[in-house]
């Protein structure tokens, strides 16, 4: 039997959805510590409530992507950490990128 991994064991003692959160977590948490080394904003600060919201959502969004998807557990998470960490406006960026070369292809062949 393979060895469980640090995923499946969050699964398996919380449960999917606090797995969900946490890998939401850790993509914003990779994102705000970027932002502050930057110098663009305080470790503790009023920005750091703003990053709620946007974790819950992408929480939802790559939840909701990874069932379309139909990725097992692994991926799911990292799917969701991802886009976290990307947050509202860098997914929103990614699309339209991935969506504007597509439709250059198309317009070539």
């Amino acid at each position: 039997m393979p060895e469980k991994g640090l995923i499946d064991t969050i699964t398996a003692l919380w449960g999917g959805a606090i797995a969900t959160l946490i890998a939401a977590a850790m993509g914003r948490l990779m994102y705000h510590t970027g932002e502050v080394r930057a110098r663009r904003r305080a470790f503790f600060g009023r920005e750091l409530l703003w990053e709620i919201p946007a974790l819950v959502a992408m929480a939802f969004i790559g939840e909701a992507l990874s069932s379309y998807l139909a990725l097992d557990g692994r991926a799911a998470m990292g799917l969701v950490a991802m886009l976290a960490y990307l947050g509202p406006r860098g997914t929103t960026a990614m699309l339209e990128r991935l969506w504007r070369g597509r439709s250059i292809d198309e317009n070539e062949a």
